[in-house]
């Protein structure tokens, strides 16, 4: 992973004494709240339901055992319970959340001790800083970036070139609204690319040359939009005098009026056409400007030199798998939990975060402080954050697999879940956070309760489900094969349904395709809601031809029928039976 430099540290170390002094006015009363506001935003510290939030950035999604370590004694220290005369059943405090955007969130630190915690994270290279406000934040990339063997181009050098060049960029500091960048160089799309604000993807052209495809304008939320494409082929040394084009045109001409329209999605749908004009002129004019320098072959050199101490040395043996377990337990881990690798006699190994008791994402400072102990034994003390709120192992030699198997799953990480129902994306929802109209964290647990039986999940096979507390969509319901979504019906949780969701993975109804999914009809009360996912699931069951996987079904069949399918709950007619049509043959 990336080694931090001298100047990195010194930055950290002065922006956290910075945030010390701001924080220590405010407390005596010197700074008011209305001027104090902005300033902790910038540094991540937002004011939810019943305490503070920070929201910390694991960039592109890093994570070394000393940092998850640090993270750790933060949770364990600073982390107090969230209101717990309000019995929310959330974990008894010290924990925190990862989120589909490789950050990791704490839920219960007093503002009072917030310059502390700045200080510990300064110490191991981390911070908050633009993951709040109307920024660029936090760039995204694969959680097996640099190690997939369907890579074209390991994109890291270029997401530190990207974090190092938007960090408090003064032009950019105070965009209409938040401004999300994903970065990918794979043949699969494992980052959602197309649902942010823009999206890269590395690739070579016909000579060999380096360079990415640029999308721009996708976005969730109340309008949920796919990103278009700007331009097939931007060379690698220009794209940030292109992304510069972008951001500029976006924030001459984006909405400030209303916070709801001020999203680049909604400037790209309006402007079609003549936004990618605007923003080649702009990217040409600055081309043409003397003062514009593109990215040199030294600059690139010198980041990329930041990655030179990856663990690989060179290839090692395929392992003998003789003595290893023959349980299905074990079977079931190493089709779903571990992953191809680029290099011969090496894995990477996901340690789920879906378990009953929590939710997804969720991990406690002792349950940080065992994957960080599984890192430093397993993967050369690195792991990645994952798109879909579990923590990776990147570096696993392969003849590891049956040991690191019996510690992950004695540390509750070695759920064989990966890709299936049990392995749902949901975001804190209204236990915790201000804006979400509906809890999430009961739903995701009545669900896990609802479907435990692991032969059921395997039968069932690859689905999606993401569930989000509100309409920001911060669970990604809209990319759901089968979404959630709460809303508020004169002050009861009811919970809406979609179908057919893509997140552009190779997962969906036409693989690499990202869609939004279809709305299934009025909501769903909190009592009725797992009984609807349920009549899905069995009509997918009862109707899936031979190897289709859920998705695939989801967009052959009409939705009367899914609509038809969950009606029946409200009416108590659903058919409970989820007897396969084709018994003998498994989804793909």
């Amino acid at each position: 992973m990336y080694r931090s430099t001298d100047s990195d540290r010194r930055f950290l170390r002065q922006r956290a004494a910075q945030f010390r002094d701001q924080l220590e006015r405010h407390l005596r009363g010197e700074l008011p709240d209305e001027l104090f506001r902005p300033l902790r935003l910038q540094n991540g510290w937002y004011v939810q339901r019943h305490a503070p939030m920070l929201r910390v950035a694991v960039p592109y999604g890093e994570l070394s055992a000393r940092q998850l370590r640090q993270l750790s004694r933060i949770a364990r220290e600073f982390d107090l319970p969230a209101a717990p005369h309000l019995n929310l059943g959330l974990p008894p405090g010290g924990y925190g959340h990862f989120t589909t955007r490789q950050n990791l969130q704490f839920n219960g630190i007093p503002l009072a001790r917030a310059a502390d915690v700045m200080d510990l994270l300064a110490e191991v290279g981390m911070h908050g800083i633009q993951t709040s406000g109307n920024c660029i934040r936090n760039t995204t990339s694969d959680a097996l970036a640099g190690i997939a063997p369907d890579e074209a181009v390991d994109p890291r050098p270029y997401c530190e070139l990207l974090r190092q060049w938007s960090t408090l960029h003064p032009e950019f500091a105070f965009l209409p609204r938040k401004f999300k960048i994903a970065v990918h160089g794979a043949a699969e799309d494992r980052v959602a690319g197309d649902w942010h604000d823009i999206a890269l993807v590395l690739r070579r052209n016909e000579l060999g040359e380096i360079g990415f495809r640029v999308k721009a304008g996708g976005g969730m939320g109340r309008t949920p939009l796919l990103a278009r494409t700007m331009s097939d082929f931007v060379p690698w040394s220009q794209v940030l005098v292109f992304i510069e084009a972008i951001v500029r045109v976006y924030n001459l001409a984006g909405r400030r009026d209303n916070a709801y329209k001020a999203r680049l999605k909604i400037l790209v749908k309006a402007e079609g056409q003549s936004f990618v004009e605007a923003v080649q002129r702009e990217y040409e004019a600055l081309l043409a400007d003397p003062l514009t320098q593109a990215i040199p072959q030294s600059e690139f050199d010198r980041v990329a030199a930041g990655f030179a101490d990856d663990p690989i040395a060179g290839p090692l043996p395929e392992p003998d798998l003789a003595g290893w377990p023959s349980s299905s337990a074990f079977t079931r881990w190493l089709d779903r939990n571990v992953h191809p690798h680029r290099v011969a006699g090496h894995r990477a190994v996901t340690l789920s975060l879906k378990r009953a008791g929590f939710a997804p994402g969720d991990a406690t400072a002792d349950q940080m402080d065992a994957a960080a102990a599984l890192a430093e034994r397993f993967s050369s003390g690195e792991l990645r954050v994952t798109h879909e709120q579990n923590l990776l192992l990147p570096w696993v030699p392969a003849r590891e697999l049956p040991a690191l198997w019996h510690a992950a799953r004695d540390a509750g990480f070695a759920r064989p879940t990966v890709g299936l129902l049990g392995d749902m994306i949901a975001c804190p929802g209204g236990d915790l956070c201000a804006l979400a109209n509906a809890r999430t964290t009961p739903l995701a647990g009545q669900i896990l309760e609802r479907f435990a039986d692991l032969d059921e999940q395997h039968d069932i096979g690859d689905l999606a489900l993401h569930v989000s507390g509100c309409i920001n969509s911060c669970g990604h319901h809209h990319s759901g094969h089968v979404g959630v979504l709460g809303v508020d019906k004169d002050g009861t949780e009811w919970y809406q349904l979609s179908i057919g969701g893509s997140d552009g993975s190779a997962r969906g109804a036409v693989p690499g395709q990202a869609s939004p999914g279809r709305i299934l009809g009025p909501a769903f009360a909190a009592d009725e809601i797992v009984d609807a996912i349920s009549a899905l699931v069995a009509l997918y069951l009862r109707e899936r031809q031979p190897g289709e996987r859920f998705a695939q079904t989801a967009a052959r069949l009409p939705l009367a029928d899914w609509r038809a399918a969950t009606d029946a709950v409200r009416t108590g007619t659903a058919r409970h039976d989820s007897a396969p049509a084709h018994e003998a043959v498994a989804p793909a």
